[in-house]
């Protein structure tokens, strides 16, 4: 079973989404948070697989409250973090992904994305919603100052260059796997060494850090 924690500073926000996942045979909903401080307790209490993150709240926002509930020692169990907005350009999601939330959906999106969401997120895998957090991230990144390649970039062989890349313009490790001609699980490999090379958590992180190490640009 998926245990998921919702926090949303609307009662109604989170009753909705409870009931939808309750109704689900795999997910059990264990909790619930009307603000960041609530949600940081609650996830201390109820160990959550996934959490459902508003971003906007009172008391204590979402992107500090993932800060804090992923601020744990090395192998302590984290709860993977699914950023809620009603905006799709939410310049606090860039910096959610960069504090190390796993992706994010917007609000409005069918109820069915919800769902399989959260099952793509606990299995371990990133939800980048491609076009949507692509976009975002290239306009954020059209708005610093250009940044030094890090030195770390240079401990990846070619190939694993190329599939960051390609991981940062949003292609599944089967697109990816197509466009450079291998096998799915060696592309599978090659992300799980770029994830352990660069001590990046997710994919999530590997998009951001392609975007402001320089390796990818905006509108490449």
């Amino acid at each position: 079973m998926i245990k998921v924690l919702i926090v949303d500073d609307q009662a109604m926000v989170r009753e909705g989404f409870g009931a939808l996942l309750s109704a689900q045979p795999d997910i059990v909903v264990v909790g619930g948070a009307a603000d960041g401080e609530e949600a940081v307790a609650a996830a201390r209490r109820h160990d959550p697989d996934v959490v459902l993150m508003d971003i906007r709240m009172p008391r204590l926002d979402g992107l500090s409250a993932t800060r804090q509930m992923l601020d744990t020692p090395p192998g302590t169990h984290r709860p993977r973090v699914l950023m809620l907005t009603t905006f799709d350009l939410d310049e606090y999601v860039f910096e959610a992904l960069r504090a190390g939330a796993s992706g994010f959906l917007l609000k409005d999106a069918p109820s069915a994305d919800l769902v399989h969401a959260i099952r793509v997120i606990a299995a371990g895998e990133a939800l980048l919603a491609p076009s949507v957090t692509r976009r975002l991230i290239e306009d954020y990144a059209t708005r610093r100052p250009a940044r030094i390649r890090p030195a770390v970039l240079n401990t990846l062989t070619p190939r694993e260059t190329d599939v960051l890349r390609l991981i940062a313009r949003g292609q599944s490790n089967q697109e990816i796997a197509e466009q450079l001609v291998l096998a799915e699980q060696t592309v599978k490999t090659h992300v799980s060494r770029i994830l352990t090379k660069l001590d990046l958590r997710d994919r999530a992180q590997a998009v951001v850090f392609a975007y402001e190490s320089g390796l990818v640009t905006p509108g490449e």
